[in-house]
């Protein structure tokens, strides 16, 4: 029961469209490095998880000064993202004219897919303060709590990352992804703003 109870709040906090599930759907649909990617964000995901269940959530929230700091590179963050999917959207070249995502090395695919999560505070709220507050209801029975926000990290970006491939008859289109791209361009422009309101 308890499991069932971190899969849901876990699902809950990462079905949203941010920076990171962009660009892992950007790879998959791409159908490159999609298991680097899936793996490096199930895993970071798993040790902040942990470490916010764990007990981590706790000590973050009496930390202001590194909350705050942890916004800013957020919002500066989720800005250059949200001008690059802009970019892309004005010059309607589509997902393979991405150079940041089609053609690029391995290694510069997993320092992207890196500096998406761990520069984004979303992730750290969710995973740590979130789920630790929520995992610390139950002192008993916190590592099946964790074990089920994990797996739910393991399924979305599984799903994400390479379900995108089904869709990529429809999505490899260049206006479809103008489309998509301005929208992405619009949420990353309304989580900044939205995190500048915090400050």
């Amino acid at each position: 029961m308890v499991f069932f109870s971190g899969l849901i709040a876990g699902l809950g906090l990462i079905v949203a469209i941010g920076a990171q599930n962009a660009f892992v759907l950007r790879q998959g649909l791409a159908d490159r490095h999609v298991g680097l990617v899936v793996a490096l964000c199930v895993v970071s995901d798993a040790v902040l998880i942990s470490a916010g269940v764990f007990g981590l959530g706790a000590a973050l929230a009496g930390m202001p000064r590194l909350s705050v700091w942890l916004t800013l590179a957020g919002i500066v963050c989720l800005v250059a993202y949200g001008l690059q999917a802009l970019r892309r959207a004005i010059g309607g070249g589509g997902l393979l004219a991405d150079e940041g995502c089609g053609g690029a090395s391995a290694i510069r695919v997993a320092s992207t897919t890196l500096a998406l999560t761990w520069l984004n505070p979303h992730v750290y709220i969710d995973t740590v303060m979130l789920l630790g507050t929520l995992g610390q209801a139950h002192p008993a029975a916190r590592p099946a709590f964790a074990a089920g926000a994990i797996t739910a990290s393991l399924l979305f970006f599984g799903v994400l990352g390479y379900g995108a491939r089904a869709a990529a008859p429809w999505l490899a289109r260049p206006r479809t992804w103008c489309v998509l791209d301005g929208l992405i361009a619009l949420v990353m422009f309304g989580f900044a703003l939205r995190l500048a309101a915090t400050l």
